[in-house]
């Protein structure tokens, strides 16, 4: 008898490098970094990026939802759910969207494919391009430019990203999207939210016609990443690693709400509107209520 459940797709696998990022890589990304190999070894340890490394070279054998267990499994972080009877009602079969604030950057995406992919191993994010360097969680993501450069190149992998993305729901299975495009940052108001939740991305999920599935991450990063965005988002992507270490022997807190089924979302005519609305579902999930 066929098992029909879905599976991870390992079509577009590449050999996974054990490293997340090497002096080559640096050199690559910043040439004046040729021949300063001990300062890139002091600068990986300054950012924890030796530490990335190691997790990385520690879990990559069991790439996709078994790496990113196995990361938070290292780093001793659980996940308290809300809202997990409507993850044990997910369809077993057929596509989906889920939508999330982005208040980590890194670590919401992690524990974003563990809660999804452990229902629905075929589960991808849309992620930034950059992300790819974590080669065992490729399995996983649908790369595109965040930044939407003019560099041919780029745009390539963001054209290359949507499609993928349009093809991978309409064949039947669930996509992740953080529609900020970008980590939360402090308002105004001295809150840390997202930034407008992009039109492109809704562009999509009101073409894509399926349910949606608000997710809320409970939390941010530390004050010091938050000034660090004020100064420059270079330096705040910087700190990013050590965000992640600094979190190790926690629990963090998520709420999934009820899905938004299309005739729902279809009374929002306008892209601005279905953001607008989208974003609320998602944050008038941001009380946690003992």
């Amino acid at each position: 008898m066929q098992d029909n459940k879905p599976q991870q797709d390992t079509s577009t696998q590449a050999p996974i490098k054990r490293t997340v990022l090497d002096y080559d890589d640096i050199c690559q990304l910043a040439p004046f970094f040729k021949g300063k190999e001990k300062l890139v070894n002091r600068l990986f340890r300054l950012l924890a990026v030796d530490k990335v490394n190691w997790i990385h070279d520690h879990n990559c054998d069991t790439p996709g939802v078994p790496f990113v267990q196995g990361l938070l499994r290292d780093l001793n972080i659980t996940i308290d759910i809300r809202g997990e009877e409507v993850l044990k009602n997910l369809p077993k079969e057929g596509g989906f969207i889920t939508v999330s604030n982005h208040p980590f950057g890194a670590l919401d995406g992690i524990m974003l494919i563990k809660i999804i992919g452990e229902y629905r191993p075929d589960f991808k994010v849309m992620v930034n391009m950059i992300l790819n360097y974590i080669s065992a969680m490729r399995p996983n993501f649908i790369a595109v430019d965040a930044l939407a450069s003019n560099d041919p190149a780029k745009r390539a992998v963001s054209m290359k990203g949507i499609t993928t993305a349009l093809r991978h729901v309409k064949d039947g299975h669930p996509l992740g999207f953080f529609p900020a495009g970008a980590v939360s940052k402090i308002t105004p108001n001295l809150r840390i939210e997202d930034r407008l939740w992009q039109p492109n991305i809704i562009r999509l999920i009101k073409k894509l016609k399926v349910p949606v599935v608000p997710i809320y991450f409970h939390g941010h990063n530390s004050t010091f990443f938050n000034i660090l965005g004020l100064i420059d988002w270079r330096l705040r992507t910087l700190k990013l690693p050590s965000e992640v270490f600094r979190r190790h022997d926690q629990t963090f807190r998520v709420s999934v709400g009820q899905p938004i089924m299309p005739d729902e979302q279809a009374q929002y005519e306008s892209l601005e509107s279905l953001g607008e609305f989208l974003r609320e579902r998602t944050y008038s999930m941001r009380k946690w209520d003992k």
